[in-house]
């Protein structure tokens, strides 16, 4: 499928294109891009009547992880096409600058027979068929001719379509119950102009009412209204932060608790089928396809729990799957596969199932990473478990401690247990408490149970895991004051 196309460089070897390709970026999705070049030879529209020069497959993922890469041009068979390189550079287009508005009003017409005004203020745009259209309405204050009206914050595309220097119309009412508020006056500015306000030097504009301004000879306003302070701020998303250089770590914990079954018998979860699969494999795969693209050095640790391990068969709930505990990483997720596939034969499932050791084992990289004063580092934990929490206590004290550090666990659960407890965990429908009462800061868990996905793509999965993640980090940074 081809999206789009560049203009031609005429005669040139070393061509910057103007055109831009605008994409919709998926974070829980692999999106697959390829960029051919061709040599522009006739004026067909075909490609095939083009001498082509070279190409580059990637993900959507490694553009923006990287902000800008540099790579060579291959032929279809992988080897070189020459000396030939590609640039490829991201930007978000999404403009994420809000507006926050400290507006107050002096000498207000007075409206009503026996008591002062009851004044708000309505903000308009100039629409798509040249009628005003309504984009934000403040509160009303009550019984003043001198309101003071609480700041509020608007996107800036919501207030002037992201243009500062656009008109807006501002219009102030006297409330009334019945709704027949009765019209005070108006004035037109732009958001460049509101700007100009500071805290010691408020932007005092006149509010006009056009019939009364026509009648009355020596007519000055219908009073002033001020604005206090005008501030634009960008209100930093996911992207910001990636291409501002925030890496994602992804850590895997697996379960091999008895209750798994003996992974050379065909019913155990743990069984790698003919296919060379399983669900544990299967969710590793999935959620470590899309985030290994967020990590520049593709080195993840991976960590077992629950089981015995050789030479004098002490249980363990955080070991290192390629059993090197001064190094547990593995490289990508072909890495952890593999890791995990050769440790099946070595290790005697056990028990009990306790999630607290690896939490807080990822926790304390977590907590190391806040030591730097910027948003350079997220921890991704993902536990993939067959049942029921034995520690559950513990485990949920060390979620409520992690909720206030930069990482989020997403659990996967499979087999056909009953996996209440996981729900809790997940704490979409009630804030989780720890043992002390202490409520987590954010939702930081996400679980979902493998059997709803066993029959769907291999796609829906590391979505239904991925969709919140974006969000989680941008609070987390956004909590703590870190810009991108």
């Amino acid at each position: 499928l081809q999206l789009d196309r560049t203009e031609t460089a005429v005669n040139n070897l070393n061509p910057a294109f103007a055109k831009k390709f605008i994409v919709d970026y998926h974070f829980e999705e692999v999106q697959k891009l390829k960029f051919a070049l061709f040599d522009q030879d006739k004026s067909s529209m075909q490609l095939y009547e083009h001498d082509f020069l070279g190409e580059f497959s990637c993900t959507l993922g490694m553009i923006v992880s990287s902000k800008k890469i540099t790579r060579t041009l291959l032929l279809g068979n992988g080897k070189p096409a020459g000396k030939g390189m590609i640039t490829i550079a991201a930007q978000e287009l999404l403009d994420n600058r809000v507006i926050t508005l400290s507006m107050a009003g002096r000498k207000l017409d007075k409206k009503d027979l026996f008591g002062k005004s009851d004044p708000f203020l309505e903000f308009y745009k100039p629409g798509d068929d040249g009628k005003w259209m309504l984009v934000h309405r403040t509160e009303v204050i009550k019984y003043t001719l001198d309101p003071i009206w609480k700041p509020f914050t608007v996107p800036l595309v919501s207030l002037c379509d992201g243009d500062v220097e656009k008109m807006i119309k501002v219009m102030c009412y006297d409330y009334d119950s019945d709704g027949g508020h009765d019209f005070i006056g108006e004035f037109q500015t732009s958001v460049a102009r509101m700007c100009e306000a500071q805290d010691a030097f408020p932007l005092e504009l006149e509010c006009i009412n056009p019939k009364k301004q026509k009648k009355k000879k020596n007519y000055k306003n219908s009073g002033i209204i001020i604005v206090k302070s005008c501030k634009i701020t960008r209100d930093f998303s996911f992207l910001d932060y990636i291409l501002g250089g925030c890496q994602l770590m992804f850590t895997v914990g697996i379960d091999f608790t008895a209750s798994n079954g003996n992974p050379r018998d065909p019913s155990s979860l743990h069984y790698i089928n003919p296919m060379g699969t399983n669900e544990y494999l299967s969710a590793i795969w999935a959620v470590g396809q899309i985030i290994q693209d967020y990590d520049s050095d593709k080195m993840f640790p991976a960590l077992g729990f629950g089981a015995q391990l050789p030479p004098d068969w002490k249980v363990s709930h955080e070991f290192a799957i390629n059993f090197n505990p001064t190094n547990p990483f593995c490289s990508g997720v072909e890495g952890i596969v593999q890791a995990y596939s050769a440790c099946l034969p070595h290790i005697r499932f056990y028990g009990p199932t306790n999630f607290s050791p690896i939490v807080n084992h990822v926790a304390r990289f977590a907590a190391q990473a806040t030591q730097q004063e910027s948003a350079s580092q997220y921890f991704i934990l993902l536990i993939i478990t067959d049942g029921v929490i034995s520690d559950m206590d513990e485990t949920r004290h060390a979620v409520v401690q992690a909720s206030k550090l930069p990482m989020s666990i997403i659990i996967v659960g499979v087999g056909n247990a009953d996996f209440a407890a996981m729900e809790f965990l997940d704490g979409d429908s009630r804030v989780l408490r720890s043992y002390t009462g202490e409520e987590a800061v954010r939702d930081i868990v996400q679980f979902v149970p493998f059997r709803d996905f066993r029959n769907a793509p291999k796609e829906t999965l590391a979505k239904a895991v991925l969709a919140e993640l974006p969000q989680q980090v941008v609070q987390y940074f956004k909590h703590q004051n870190l810009p991108p």
